[in-house]
C-alpha cells in the first residue's frame, strides 16, 4: 500500500412476518462484496486431506408457507401419537423444542409426567385443590356457569376476563405463552383456547405471527431469519455455530445465535466482546481514529487500502513499514508471529490494582486495535474489489477477453474478504484464550494467515503486476492457512 504525502485523506424482525408476502428482489449494496464464499472454490486447487472445509454446512431456505407445512406436519403426527388435540401437542412440542424421538422416550416411559412438564396438564395435588364456584376469580362476579371457562387447571374465569387476559399479551407479543390467570399457575393456553377469546381480526393475525415466531424459535432444527421484514426460515440437520445465508435477502449469519458469522471465535465469546466493545467506546474511538505518525518521517498518515504494508515515497527516503506495529517490512516476515501476539506480563499478578488495570486495558486495547483494523481493512477492500469489476468491464467491452478470462481477479478479492474476516474474528478468540500451549499454537497459526493475507492483499491491489498463476497460488496458499485455524480451534 503506498501513502500519498500531500494528502492526510483516504483515497477512497420478528412482528414482520407475514403469510401472504412474496418473494421480492432487492437491490445490492454497492460498497460491499455480494457474497465472498461463492464462485472462488474453482481458483483455489484442493487435494486430498487439503479438499476438507471445516466450515461446510448443509442448509435450507424455507419459505412461511414451507416452514408452517413442516411444523404442522409434525404436529399433526405427534398429535395422533398423543391422542391429544392439535393445539395441545404443539405446545408439548415446544416445550421439548420439537424433539420428537425425546418426546415419544417420555410419553413411553410416563405418559401423564410428559403432559405436567409440557405445562398443559396439571399436578394431580394442584388439580384437587381447586373448588366449584360460579365467580370468576378475578373480578369477584358472579356468573352464570356457561360463561366460565378454564384450562385443564380447572381455574374458573368469566369471559370477559379470559378476553381482556389475552387481548392485553397478545398486543405485548405473547404467543405461546399465554397462560392461566391464576397465581402460581403455570399451565399455557392451547392456541384453539384463546382465537375465540381475540375481538378483532387484526388481533387474531398477531397472534398467528407471534405463534409462528414462537414456534419457529423453540424448533432445535428452524431459524428465524434476521433480515429485515424477511419471512424466511433456515433449517439445518444438526444446529451448530455455523455460517448461513438466506436466498431471499442474502443476510449471513450464524445459525446458533442468529449475529452475524464469528468463526472461530464462539457464540457466548463473541456477545462477550462486542459487550466489552461498547463499554470501552469512548476508549475504542480514542485509539481507533485511524491514523498513525510514520516512523521515520512522524507525518501524520492514513491508510488508503486493505493490506498493512506501508509504503513511503518521498524526495529524500523512502520507507517500508507495518501499518500495525510500525516496524520494517524487510524484517518483518520473520517477526510476524511477535506482531499479532500480546506478550503478557508475568509479573503482573504481584502488582498493584492500578497496574493490573492498566495492563488489562492495554490487552484489551492491543486486540480491539487489531479487530477494528481488519474491519477497515474489508471496507477498503470492498471498493478494491469494485474498481476489479470496473476494469473486467472495461476490458471486455475493449475485446481484451471475455468475462471468463478476468474473473479469476473478481475472485481473488472475494477469497481476500473471506480470509481477511476469519481472520477479524481470531482476535476476540485469542483475547479470552488461557495463556499455554495451545494458545501458543493459534498465535502461530494467526500470524501465518496474518502474513499470507497481507501477501495476498497486496498482489491483489497490484493484480496486473502478478500473474494468474502467481495470485492464484497465493487465493491456495492463504486459503489453506484459514481452513487449518479453523479445522484445529472453530468448535464443532
Amino acid at each position: 500500500m503506498s501513502v500519498d504525502m500531500n494528502s492526510q485523506g483516504s483515497d477512497s424482525n420478528e412482528e414482520d412476518y407475514d403469510p401472504n408476502c412474496e418473494e421480492e428482489e432487492e437491490d445490492e449494496d454497492p460498497g460491499d462484496i455480494e457474497d465472498y464464499y461463492d464462485g472462488v472454490a474453482n481458483d483455489v486447487e484442493q487435494q486430498g486431506a487439503d479438499a476438507f472445509d471445516p466450515e461446510e454446512y448443509q442448509f435450507t431456505c424455507l419459505t412461511y408457507k414451507e416452514s408452517e407445512s413442516t411444523l404442522n406436519e409434525h404436529m399433526a403426527s405427534l398429535a395422533a401419537t398423543l391422542k391429544v388435540s392439535h393445539a395441545v401437542a404443539k405446545l408439548v412440542l415446544v416445550s421439548f423444542h420439537w424433539q420428537i424421538s425425546e418426546i415419544l422416550e417420555r410419553h413411553k416411559s410416563n405418559a401423564a409426567q410428559l403432559l405436567v412438564e409440557a405445562r398443559v396438564q396439571p399436578t394431580s395435588s394442584k388439580h384437587a385443590m381447586v373448588h366449584s364456584s360460579h365467580h370468576c376469580a378475578v373480578c369477584m362476579q358472579f356468573v352464570r356457569k356457561e360463561n366460565l371457562l378454564s384450562l385443564a387447571c380447572q381455574h374458573q374465569f368469566c369471559r370477559s376476563c379470559w378476553e381482556q387476559h389475552c387481548t392485553v399479551l397478545v398486543k405485548d407479543g405473547v404467543g405461546v405463552g399465554v397462560s392461566c390467570m391464576a397465581q402460581d399457575c403455570l399451565l399455557r393456553t392451547p392456541e384453539d383456547f384463546v382465537f375465540p377469546l381475540l375481538p378483532s381480526e387484526e388481533l387474531k393475525d398477531k397472534y398467528r405471527r407471534y405463534l409462528f415466531r414462537d414456534y419457529v424459535e423453540s424448533h432445535y432444527q428452524l431459524q428465524l431469519c434476521p433480515g429485515a421484514d424477511c419471512p424466511m426460515v433456515i433449517q439445518v440437520q444438526e444446529p451448530k455455530a455455523r455460517r448461513v445465508q438466506c436466498n431471499r435477502c442474502n443476510e449471513v449469519f450464524c445459525f446458533k445465535c442468529r449475529q452475524m458469522y464469528h468463526a472461530p471465535t464462539d457464540c457466548a465469546t463473541i456477545r462477550k466482546w462486542l459487550t466489552k466493545c461498547a463499554d470501552d467506546s469512548e476508549t475504542a474511538n480514542y485509539i481507533s481514529a485511524h491514523t498513525k505518525d510514520c516512523p521515520k518521517c512522524n507525518i501524520c498518515i492514513e491508510k488508503n487500502g486493505g493490506c498493512n504494508h506501508m509504503v513511503m515515497r518521498f524526495l529524500l527516503f523512502s520507507a517500508d513499514f507495518c501499518w500495525m506495529c510500525l516496524g520494517d517490512w524487510k524484517t518483518h516476515g520473520s517477526e510476524y508471529y511477535e506482531c499479532s501476539r500480546y506478550k503478557e506480563n508475568p509479573d503482573i499478578v504481584n502488582q498493584s490494582q492500578q497496574a493490573q488495570a492498566r495492563e488489562a486495558l492495554k490487552k484489551y486495547l492491543f486486540y480491539f486495535e487489531r479487530w477494528e483494523n481488519h474491519n477497515k481493512s474489508l471496507q477498503l477492500e470492498a471498493q478494491t474489489y469494485q474498481r476489479i469489476q470496473e476494469k473486467i468491464q472495461e476490458r471486455v467491452m475493449n475485446n481484451l477477453g471475455t468475462w471468463i478470462d478476468w474473473q479469476y481477479l473478481q475472485n481473488a478479492a472475494k477469497l481476500l474478504a473471506k480470509c481477511r474476516y476469519t481472520l477479524q474474528y481470531t482476535y476476540p478468540y485469542a483475547y479470552y484464550m488461557e495463556s499455554g500451549p495451545r494458545k501458543k499454537l493459534f498465535e502461530y497459526q494467526q500470524a501465518q494467515l496474518e502474513a499470507e493475507i497481507e501477501n495476498l492483499s497486496w498482489k491483489v491491489e497490484r493484480a496486473d503486476s502478478y500473474d494468474r498463476g502467481d495470485l492464484e497460488n497465493q487465493m491456495h496458499i492463504a486459503e489453506q492457512r484459514r481452513r487449518t485455524l479453523l479445522k484445529d480451534f472453530h468448535d464443532t
